[in-house]
């Protein structure tokens, strides 16, 4: 570390995640995938990570004249994948197109579009300019100031991603009445209904029920949804009187192409950025308020869903990066600005989804002994993304009705929410008493609050929550839609620095607790190590120049 005081201590967080986590398990990371859970985990992280992946595709095709598509979405998550899987420090985190990036995208669109400015060269520069502010922050150490993120940061961008999803439900739905005809809107409606009942249906059914064998749960868990996307994709075929009605379908291009290859980008994949030929440098100077924006948002999000899959309910052994993995997912920001993609980040709820699917359990008590930390599920299911862009397989997208679409964002609502700790807190409220107190069948968590010392503190602590979140819809849903980033870390800052005037330390740091364990949470005191040394040699000098004072003096 001392080696690093002569460039102030600049990119030691960098080098410590290389010395700590990349280096030496980079082999046994592809040794660890020897194992039978790594199989499965690929299949399910794949479709986990594609059909939303193709919602928020149709969703940014509404939203900004057909200029981002299936295409785009496809290559950014197959980047992703790939680059992640192979060259990032912690390849259980899954990386991808997000709902936030989705808002982001279209809101710049719909400000820039009135004054004529380039949509293509201008999300360019955004990238480009934020990816210099991620390489700043990675190698300044700057990363190390996450460790504000508490679990209350946590669930609140959770909530919000939830009910954000249910909004894009709705919307897809509304244009099937608006754009198509009113009996295509009934049977979008009835086929997302439909959607909704299996999906969530197999999840609770895998999960929460006790029907069959652990291993029989897990399959209907694990490929109900994808099943119901391929079942209700057909059910449109059956004949009748579905057959006559017209269906609004995901909307595809030619393989391999961009979506929209008219004037507004001509030369395909290779964004032309340079200015005064297809930009103003007035507005490449106006990109970089909106880079700023979008690199606090991929700071909070990236690094959350990083902590969200190390949390402490998986049993990991190897250590963990982040910031060596900021610096390259500010490489793959750039990246996507030139080849004119939706840039990819961390992914809320994959993430931890990943990990999740990779632990071994013990098959008599069912708890977690370990997790098969390796870098192949995340390479393949990011290739495996790629051959989706070829002809068979995105004629097969292209049958997808957007009303499977919308079921799909209810779905993922519906089970995020079904363990997301705001609602549990709401549920905990309206749950009988003496259900909570002598019913064995009562979650854990529910026992939990009951115990809290103080209702009154639970439930100023829960509308602080609420009120969080409120603040993050609301703001979504105007033209500022591209401030949400900045509100995200005002209130991580408020429930660091704030909400102890509110409830007092004791009881809100059993409230707000950290999100990952002491192994996870150590590659995060890169500063205090810093400040420890710097001290260290403060006294040291101070020593020597004492020593040399009494020796004159002497």
């Amino acid at each position: 570390m001392t080696r690093f005081k002569y460039f102030n201590y600049w990119g030691y967080g960098i080098y410590n995640d290389f010395k700590n986590r990349v280096v030496p398990f980079y082999v046994s990371d592809f040794k660890d995938a020897w194992n039978y859970r790594v199989i499965p985990s690929t299949v399910f992280i794949f479709f986990t990570n594609l059909l939303p992946a193709i919602a928020f595709a149709q969703d940014m095709f509404d939203n900004t004249d057909d200029s981002y598509g299936l295409n785009e979405v496809l290559m950014s998550s197959a980047m992703a994948g790939v680059v992640f899987g192979l060259f990032s420090g912690q390849p259980l985190c899954i990386v991808g197109v997000t709902g936030p990036i989705s808002i982001f995208s279209y809101t710049v669109y719909d400000i820039m579009k009135p004054r004529g400015t380039p949509y293509f060269p201008f999300m360019c520069w955004i990238y480009l300019w934020s990816m210099v502010f991620h390489l700043i922050l990675a190698v300044g150490n700057f990363i190390s100031y996450l460790s504000i993120i508490s679990t209350f940061s946590c669930d609140v961008f959770g909530f919000f991603i939830n009910i954000v999803y249910i909004h894009k439900g709705i919307q897809i739905l509304s244009n099937q009445f608006r754009e198509v005809n009113p009996t295509s809107g009934f049977l979008s409606v009835l086929l997302s209904i439909l959607m909704i009942m299996t999906g969530v249906g197999s999840y609770l059914f895998g999960k929460d029920l006790h029907y069959f064998k652990p291993w029989i749960r897990k399959v209907f868990m694990d490929y109900g949804v994808p099943l119901s996307v391929i079942f209700f994709t057909g059910f449109i075929h059956f004949g009748s009187y579905l057959s006559e009605t017209e269906m609004a379908k995901l909307p595809v291009s030619s393989s391999f192409v961009p979506t929209k290859t008219d004037e507004h980008r001509p030369h395909g994949w290779f964004i032309h950025f340079w200015p005064n030929e297809n930009i103003s440098v007035g507005d490449v100077f106006l990109a970089i308020p909106f880079a700023i924006l979008l690199t606090f948002l991929f700071y909070f999000d990236h690094n959350v869903s990083s902590l969200m899959c190390q949390s402490k309910e998986f049993p990991l052994k190897k250590p963990s990066s982040f910031h060596w993995d900021f610096a390259l997912l500010g490489i793959t920001t750039g990246v996507a600005g030139i080849l004119g993609i939706p840039a990819p980040n961390g992914l809320i709820p994959q993430a931890p989804l990943h990990t999740s699917s990779l632990v071994v359990h013990n098959l008599k008590t069912g708890e977690a002994i370990s997790v098969v930390e390796q870098r192949v599920t995340n390479t393949v299911q990011g290739l495996l993304t790629f051959v989706m862009m070829s002809p068979p397989f995105l004629v097969v997208l292209g049958l997808i009705p957007q009303a499977v679409l919308s079921g799909l964002f209810f779905i993922m609502a519906i089970t995020g929410l079904h363990e997301n700790p705001v609602m549990n807190k709401i549920r905990f409220l309206l749950l009988d008493k003496d259900y909570i107190e002598h019913d064995p069948s009562c979650p854990q968590e529910f026992k939990d609050y009951a115990r809290f010392p103080s209702r009154k503190y639970f439930i100023i602590y829960l509308i602080l929550l609420l009120i969080a979140s409120t603040a993050e819809v609301a703001i979504t849903m105007t033209t500022a839609a591209v401030g949400f980033p900045g509100v995200l870390l005002f209130f991580a800052f408020a429930a660091k620095y704030l909400w102890h005037y509110l409830i007092p330390k004791d009881l809100l740091a059993q409230l707000d607790t950290e999100v990952a364990d002491e192994l996870i949470i150590k590659n995060l005191s890169i500063v205090n190590e810093i400040k420890n040394e710097k001290n260290d040699e403060g006294v040291e000098s101070f020593e020597l120049s004492s020593n040399n004072l009494d020796s004159s003096t002497s």
